[in-house]
């Protein structure tokens, strides 16, 4: 993407520091030769993280979903929700429906070290206004890890569940930034009639079950010849399909990069030649006017393209809603969309946030406006929210549809109103469809005030809650929808009041033949102060389609105060799938003396419509602790603690239904051993062949710590680069650790690619090798044996996935007796 060069270099030290595109020169010079990025190898498929794929074009080549130990792990179960978007139901009178869409261009974290399926850390980019864009792309890529990236499985989870398409990334970087135009060349390789990396995107897309790619081409030094070939290689690739393509307005067809910042004769066949289909779309770039986008539109139409397939892009990376915006040149007031809109690095509102609730009101500015009220974005700023321009577009088209507010974030776990667990999580895959309209109250008097309320949860982490003054009726318009009302159709509302008593809350819903019109059903009184369900008979209205979900107060108090923990329209009763069967330990790490992660698989339900998986564990008590989750049929646990001496920990796997019914748990076992064991190497007496500097020590690499920053490591440019510790005596041994740079919090392209632990007895001994490891990317790797030594030694062959020369060692453990 092209910068002001005022912005150019904050760019790129922001960049370099998510590793999206500058690196250090010496990571800069990977070569398109680099082994594959996700290897088959023994360390990662033990029980280790998994982590989103990149490649270079000539990497990509190696892949096969079969031998991938991450494939499985990487791919996206739910499909693309249909949409609608009723022009009666827009929150502001000024946006329209069906015209101008949204592409949304997001870093969810680096490109290496992405994890396939969340992580524990409750502070994340859980992005929430769906309904307001129309393309994702997940953006990274960068010359020192990988220039083709593909999306996470969660991101196309959330995505998909509310219509929203989702590509991954093709970044050919700038020479600034250690581009190269042999990867362009590469990329466009032929094998007689075919384009064997076009194969490769177009068969990720499928087994990973995304949409297609997003080509940013920045190279220079390209010729026609290299850009024929590039429109080539698109058409190839869409032809094997279902796979699409948006282009970047950087390379020309001339070859060379010259951006355009509009649709022109320089760049027009990038997106449509003659009578042949390039790309999909084209992202053009920032530099637009109305003059630009004008002239644009005119030649799309004139190729036969539609000019809401050309996105008018946007820089937000640096300012967020604070970046200035010629809105109408692309949304005229009182006319037709001139184009779309691109937005890029949107997560700012998160980046640039202090804690969860300020990335939410950062949110809620960006799309919203600046009132918290879509319908009136009015505001003295230039940006009043992309809900001024954009109608809401709903995924609630068909039954069973379940909300219970989950934001796909939090600080603990409830299932059914029960905590689970109570550590910190993010998974977008659990995420639930957000509300269309965030929010709209309408009011005779004070209006309350909904909120996405973290402290509470009936399902997840997360529940909607109501609150402030209550002196008039309040109507809150939630979701716009098209669900059939049947003989047997059912709205179910699970509600939590302060205090046993009533609710002063009713259930709202419209429908198609009179959209703005609310029929409301009474909720009355609770008897306790924990979750209450009520199950609402909507039969009188069979018939029926549902244009609107919503919750209508009445009455009156000074300190109004509810929790909406779920809200489900339904058929017939609550199906439970059957139970998932055959769960597996494809393998399990040790990450501690008393804890592991795991990877598991099980066979999927063979019947009912499944939501998702729950993974558990049984404790000594009797009760279960929340694992994870996921719509796939395999699961990272990231951590699992073995209960006291507790010799086996008993796993549950359940499948939870479309309606949250749930099925009888499927059970497999983990076996502990016998003794935790000791690290033997902790603070023992350590060499090495040299250090980078005072400050890394060999002893660095025994303190038993990883936190202390980038200098808690032993660090060496040596040409030889070993290690040795002195147990003191010969000791029995069943497992090595070795951390990695990436376990310290250095980038994951330093973590050793491969190396070999010797043993011996005395200094006299010959050393034997007990472990060699080729290929790995792993931040920590573990490595059993079963082994007697005093002496051990941890030596480097390879010491990066680039070609950095220095080892960087934040741990190396000897565990046993």
């Amino acid at each position: 993407m092209r910068r002001p060069l005022h912005l150019l270099l904050a760019a790129a030290l922001s960049a370099a520091a998510l590793g999206l595109a500058t690196t250090p020169s010496a990571s800069a010079s990977a070569s398109a030769s680099a082994s594959p990025a996700r290897p088959d190898n023994v360390v990662a498929a033990a029980g280790n993280q998994p982590y989103a794929s990149y490649w270079y074009p000539n990497t990509i080549l190696d892949w096969d979903p079969a031998t991938d130990p991450d494939a499985r792990f990487n791919r996206s179960r739910v499909p693309l929700a249909p949409r609608v978007s009723d022009p009666a139901l827009k929150a502001n009178a000024n946006a329209r429906a069906g015209e101008g869409e949204v592409v949304s261009l997001v870093s969810f974290a680096p490109t290496s070290n992405n994890p396939s399926q969340g992580s524990s850390d409750p502070r994340y980019y859980a992005f929430g206004h769906w309904q307001y864009v129309d393309k994702l792309v997940f953006w990274g890529g960068s010359a020192g890890e990988g220039l083709i990236l593909a999306p996470n499985p969660t991101v196309i989870d959330a995505a998909h569940r509310n219509g929203v398409k989702v590509y991954g990334t093709v970044f050919f970087p700038p020479t600034a930034y250690g581009g190269q135009i042999q990867w362009v060349r590469d990329f466009v390789q032929k094998s007689g009639t075919r384009y064997p990396v076009a194969e490769k995107l177009a068969q990720v897309a499928r087994h990973y079950g995304f949409d297609g790619w997003f080509v940013n081409q920045e190279t220079a030094g390209g010729d026609t010849a290299l850009a024929t070939e590039m429109r080539n290689a698109m058409r190839y690739a869409r032809s094997l399909g279902p796979v699409e393509f948006m282009w970047y307005d950087a390379m020309t067809e001339s070859g060379s990069v010259s951006w355009q910042d509009a649709l022109t004769s320089a760049n027009d066949a990038f997106l449509q030649e003659g009578s042949q289909r390039t790309s999909d779309s084209m992202f053009l770039d920032f530099g637009w006017g109305a003059s630009a986008l004008d002239s644009s539109r005119t030649l799309a139409r004139s190729l036969g393209r539609s000019e809401y397939e050309l996105f008018a892009g946007v820089d937000t990376e640096a300012n967020g809603y604070n970046t200035g915006v010629p809105w109408s040149a692309v949304f005229p007031d009182g006319r037709p969309h001139t184009t779309s809109l691109g937005l890029y690095r949107p997560e700012w509102t998160h980046n640039s946030s202090t804690d969860r609730a300020d990335s939410y009101a950062r949110e809620a500015r960006f799309w919203d406006g600046a009132n918290g009220d879509p319908s009136d974005t009015t505001t003295t700023s230039s940006w009043k929210g992309l809900a001024t321009y954009v109608a809401e577009s709903s995924p609630v088209t068909a039954k069973p549809f379940v909300t219970s507010f989950d934001a796909g974030q939090g600080d603990f776990y409830h299932s059914g109103g029960v905590r689970v667990s109570s550590s910190g999580w993010n998974n977008l895959s659990l995420q639930d469809v957000p509300p269309t309209y965030r929010w709209l109250v309408r009011s005779g008097g004070t209006k309350l005030k909904p909120s996405i309320d973290f402290t509470d949860a009936y399902e997840g982490g997360s529940a909607l809650r109501l609150t402030g003054v209550l002196d008039a009726v309040n109507t809150v318009r939630l979701y716009q929808s098209r669900l059939p009302v049947a003989a047997d159709t059912k709205l179910s509302v699970v509600v939590k009041t302060p205090a046993a008593g009533p609710t002063r809350l009713k259930a709202a819903v419209s429908f198609t033949d009179s959209p703005t019109t609310f029929t409301t059903l009474d909720l009355g009184s609770t008897t306790t102060t924990g979750w209450e369900r009520r199950t609402l008979d909507l039969s009188a209205y069979a018939g029926k389609t549902v244009a609107q979900i919503g919750l209508q107060t009445t009455g009156t108090t000074a300190s109004y105060d509810i929790k909406v923990g779920q809200l489900a329209l339904y058929d017939g009763t609550v199906d439970a799938p059957s139970a998932p069967t055959a769960p597996t330990v494809l393998g399990s790490t040790d990450t501690g003396a008393a804890t592991k992660s795991l990877r598991l698989a099980w066979t999927a339900s063979s019947a009912g419509d499944v939501h998702h998986y729950e993974v558990y564990r049984r404790d000594p008590d009797g009760g279960r602790t929340f694992l994870g989750a996921t719509p796939n049929d395999s699961y990272f646990v990231p951590k699992l603690e073995r209960a006291g001496t507790e010799a086996s920990t008993t796993l549950d796997v359940e499948a939870v239904s479309t309606e949250f019914g749930r099925s009888p748990a499927a059970s497999t076992t983990v076996t502990w051993s016998a003794t935790a064991g000791t690290n033997l190497a902790l603070n023992r007496p350590a060499t090495a062949s040299g250090q980078c500097n005072g400050a890394e020590t060999p002893a660095k690499a025994v303190n038993g710590s990883v936190s202390g920053g980038t200098g808690d490591k032993w660090c060496t440019t040596t040409t030889a680069k070993w290690l040795e510790v002195d147990l003191g005596s010969p000791r029995a041994l069943d497992r090595f650790v070795v951390k990695h740079a990436a376990a310290g919090g250095e980038s994951a392209d330093w973590n050793t690619r491969d190396f070999r632990i010797e043993v011996r007895d005395s200094t006299t001994a010959a050393w034997t090798t007990a472990v060699t490891v080729t290929g790995n990317t792993a931040a920590t790797t573990t490595h059993p044996v079963s082994v007697t030594a005093r002496h051990v030694r941890l030596t480097v062959t390879r010491p990066t996935q680039t070609t950095d020369p220095a080892a960087r060692i934040y741990e190396f453990e000897a565990w046993g007796s």
